[in-house]
């Protein structure tokens, strides 16, 4: 990934934040994007400083705002010239029952998971040369469902369609477009989780533990690479064997 000019959304955190180091300790040249947490942007940078790649160029930016979004692609023509690699990370979980869940938590989770992509990947797939790869982060359970997070499910399947299009539509010009759909994952940065459901999840996957955020960062750079240079709209799942 040598000189490889890369945007990761969300980059401060979880797989965003393994993704981006990933990157650097390869050699690329990161732009990355945060939403409020100034601590977790000063640590990125302070984690990659010394690394084989230069320290990444990290922007305020909400994703979800097209105004934002076209100050952050700016950011990385004037950063990096173009663009070699987009990761949509950026995006919100969700537990609602159908039942209970009000129209503005669908609409949130929608907006973040969906047409977030949408707006990143139209502003920044005209910067990208040829040969360049487009990986957006989806989830293992829009494959089979998960219970109390319809909005979250319907979300990452659209993720999975919205792939599938852009592989077809950007194709001629070399470009590559793949989804990672990670499980769930275990961070001890962000242990978020009852002790109880993680080891109830663990014992449901094949290999009897689960993914981190290192594990779906290797994941990213395989298809953001050349060795995965014939592989476009697919879906990778990351989550153990599920």
């Amino acid at each position: 990934m040598t000189g490889k000019r890369v945007l990761v959304t969300g980059g401060t955190k979880g797989i965003g934040r393994a993704s981006v180091r990933a990157f650097v300790r390869a050699g690329a040249r990161v732009v990355t994007c945060y939403h409020q947490d100034d601590k977790a942007a000063d640590a990125l940078v302070e984690a990659c400083s010394g690394g084989p790649g230069p320290v990444p160029r990290v922007v305020r930016a909400d994703v979800t705002d097209p105004k934002d979004v076209k100050r952050l692609t700016e950011e990385c023509t004037s950063a990096l010239g173009g663009l070699d690699v987009l990761v949509n990370n950026a995006g919100v979980d969700g537990n609602t029952a159908i039942a209970d869940m009000e129209l503005a938590e669908w609409e949130r989770v929608l907006t973040l998971d969906v047409t977030a992509f949408y707006l990143v990947a139209q502003a920044a797939v005209p910067l990208m040369a040829s040969g360049g790869s487009v990986v957006n982060i989806g989830a293992s359970s829009a494959l089979r469902g998960r219970p109390g997070a319809a909005h979250h499910g319907a979300a990452k399947a659209a993720v999975i369609g919205l792939t599938q299009s852009l592989a077809k539509e950007l194709g001629p010009r070399d470009i590559r477009v793949n989804t990672v759909a990670p499980g769930l994952i275990e961070d001890p940065d962000d242990p978020h989780l009852p002790v109880p459901v993680l080891d109830r999840v663990r014992a449901m996957a094949s290999l009897r533990r689960l993914a981190g955020p290192e594990d779906v960062a290797g994941a990213v750079l395989f298809l953001a690479g050349d060795d995965s240079r014939s592989v476009t709209g697919s879906t990778l799942n990351v989550d153990g064997g599920m």
